[in-house]
């Protein structure tokens, strides 16, 4: 029996124009670092400040990990940092926390103007975390490395979907999490259809108002609209190597955690 090929790696985004992986992954890059310096204000101004709370309770459900003395943990897609310090911070107020063998959650992205913001917020809070220069699809990390490695929406962005999640199985250890929070298509029902309307007709007007870039808020609903949906990403969560795969959804279905474990 001749065996079967094998199937083809998942594409990522593509912003419009975009013609490649290669040339997908310059636009997200040179899209992000011209609105690096309004990043945070918009994010919080388009979601009614909920992202602090959704990035809380994602940084709470690996707590069992971010306790263990030692645990390595790395923040992929990590942008201006604010999933890094939800993770110090959920660490640090654990009961019986101590800030001994306490290593730092390490921050990567491959847009510096992001990484210099966060570099500035981790002074400025004395948080436990640094921040390098990573391209998510090659990680220059060795093989099984981290305890655990999460993302918060910024996996969406990734040009080849396969390859970031073989990525992650390649640096996590065997029984390491990964956690990743994104956007969602909400599903039914009039509330949900709300949200569409909003996210879809006036969060780009606004996010254009507030970063002066048209382009990058007219790209996040387009990009939400063709990402795997949940089901499908648990389907890729298990063929790229990872088990126990649970999908949490919040906020009418509009964003979901995806956590699993390296098997």
């Amino acid at each position: 029996m001749t065996p079967a090929a094998p199937s083809p790696a998942v594409p990522g985004t593509r912003p419009e124009g975009s013609r490649d992986e290669r040339e997908a992954a310059a636009r997200v890059r040179e899209m992000f670092a011209r609105i690096a310096p309004r990043y945070d204000l918009a994010n919080h101004v388009l979601s009614f400040s909920l992202d602090h709370l959704w990035r809380r309770r994602a940084a709470r459900e690996f707590l069992a990990i971010l306790q263990q003395p030692g645990a390595r943990v790395l923040d992929l897609c990590c942008g201006t940092g604010d999933l890094a310090f939800a993770l110090d911070r959920a660490r640090a107020e654990a009961p019986g926390a101590s800030r001994n063998h306490r290593l730092p959650i390490i921050g990567s992205d491959f847009v510096e103007p992001m990484l210099t913001r966060a570099r500035e917020k981790a002074r400025a809070g004395q948080r436990a975390a640094v921040f390098a220069a990573a391209d998510a699809l090659h990680l220059p990390f060795p093989d099984a490395c981290f305890d655990l490695v999460t993302a918060a929406f910024g996996f969406r962005n990734l040009a080849n979907y396969e390859q970031g999640l073989r990525e992650i199985a390649r640096v996590l250890k065997r029984g390491g999490r990964v956690g990743i929070l994104e956007f969602s298509e909400p599903g039914s029902g009039p509330i949900a259809a709300v949200f569409r309307v909003y996210f879809r007709r006036i969060l780009p007007w606004i996010g254009a108002a507030i970063s002066g870039d048209r382009e990058a808020y007219a790209y996040l609903p387009s990009s939400v609209q063709k990402f795997p949906s949940p089901v499908e990403l648990t389907a890729l969560l298990e063929k790229t190597g990872f088990a126990d795969v649970h999908a949490c959804a919040w906020n009418f279905g509009s964003v979901v955690l995806h956590s699993g474990r390296r098997a």
